[in-house]
């Protein structure tokens, strides 16, 4: 069996390094495995291909800024990569994000069409069923059930500064992402999973594969961070995030350091400099890393990690906290209620201050009681990264008809 994954970046970032986890897995079984990227540099896989260049990604810059025609650049890059793919002849070819100024989606789903292989999409949010953003929770708008037009967000990701083509996009996208054969989307969670049985793409079949972590890395891990930053006696309050913004919660953040006591404090990982310039004495910023093992270690000092999202698919960070002990205090936003249960968090009404506040008390003087081996248990049980993405390469020997006929030749003779 031959993998080709496609995806904005490979080996960084959330996406990044799920796609790479599931490409050493497909090796790992003897399989062969590339990941086709467009932005920034790789890591973590030896069979890449590089789509376009920088001239390609400023020009789909261009072209969403003043147009609104996000996914419609790239062509020449798009057309290069098309006739590589041609040359690897892969079994599957396995979408994850396909915006992000990189790839001309009308070349891409053309060819897919035409080529007539099995499609996994894995969806990370929400943006190939709407005619414009990734996200439309936090706004509550609900046009892309029928038809986006006049879009509230035109000048959130992907940024358009002049015209609005939602409309546009929406039937375009519609047109090129219905109608092949043999697709199989995957999402991280119930909530995007029911969001696309609403969408234009209800047709295809829906899988759900939580994404995972490295339980090597995340979990319990000892450090000095206490007394690195003054705060031995402090009950810590962490945030996490690889962009603070206000749809993150960066807000809610500061209006909670307005309600703390004199021995709490928060600490937010992956702030700006100019963020962490405008923080209040009793919020530590921490600008963003990619050690992940620093990471393990600010989780396992802290008392909770509170992930106050206001639109969230499956937000990594709740899990990684879990992995170290620490239990997830969250909003009910998206599908980021869906990886803790009474044992291990507490799930928050959305932007309610006095309900999170009332809680962080209540943990801090044990009037709830969590147990750290219960949050380890839960994250052990349900979200390691290579039981979760292993289900990747169970569902490629499902869809793969030469490979299932194989198996089923096997069980016959067994």
């Amino acid at each position: 069996m031959k993998v080709l994954q496609i995806n904005t970046v490979c080996g960084i970032g959330s996406t990044g390094r799920i796609a790479t986890d599931i490409h050493n897995i497909l090796n790992q079984k003897g399989y062969e495995s590339y990941i086709a990227y467009g932005r920034d540099y790789s890591q973590n896989c030896e069979t890449t291909i590089k789509i376009g260049g920088n001239l390609d990604i400023y020009e789909h810059v261009a072209l969403t800024r003043v147009f609104d025609k996000h996914g419609f650049g790239s062509f020449r890059s798009t057309k290069d990569f098309i006739q590589k793919v041609k040359r690897i002849n892969p079994d599957i070819i396995h979408l994850h994000n396909i915006h992000g100024y990189y790839i001309n989606i009308e070349l891409l789903f053309n060819y897919l069409k035409e080529v007539n292989k099995p499609i996994v999409w894995t969806l990370h949010d929400c943006w190939a069923f709407t005619g414009h953003c990734s996200h439309f929770d936090y706004i509550g708008c609900n046009k892309w059930k029928s038809a986006c037009y006049s879009c509230p967000q035109k000048s959130e990701y992907p940024k358009s500064v002049l015209f609005d083509n939602s409309k546009e996009n929406y039937i375009m996208k519609k047109e090129l992402f219905t109608g092949i054969e043999n697709l199989t989307i995957v999402t991280p969670s119930k909530w995007l999973g029911d969001l696309v049985r609403d969408s234009y793409l209800k047709s295809y079949p829906v899988r759900v594969i939580n994404n995972g972590v490295d339980l090597n890395v995340f979990k319990p891990t000892n450090s000095n961070f206490r007394s690195k930053y003054n705060i031995k006696n402090k009950f810590i309050i962490l945030g996490v995030a690889s962009v603070w913004g206000e749809r993150k919660g960066f807000d809610q953040f500061l209006k909670l350091s307005e309600k703390l006591e004199h021995d709490q404090v928060i600490v937010l990982v992956g702030v700006t400099e100019n963020q962490k310039k405008k923080l209040p004495e009793n919020i530590i910023g921490i600008t963003r890393t990619n050690d992940i093992y620093e990471l393990a270690e600010i989780y396992t000092a802290s008392d909770v990690l509170v992930n106050p999202t206001l639109e969230d698919n499956f937000p990594t960070v709740n899990i990684e906290s879990l992995a170290c002990g620490t239990p997830v205090m969250t909003y009910c936003t998206g599908g980021s209620t869906e990886s803790i249960d009474d044992s291990c968090g507490v799930v928050i009404e959305k932007e309610n201050l006095n309900e999170l506040v009332e809680s962080i008390g209540h943990l801090k003087n044990r009037k709830l009681e969590i147990s750290s081996n219960d949050c380890i248990e839960r994250a052990r049980n349900l979200y390691d990264k290579w039981e979760k993405y292993n289900e990747y390469v169970t569902l490629y020997e499902e869809v793969l008809p030469q490979l299932s006929s194989e198996k089923i030749f096997e069980l016959k003779n067994i």
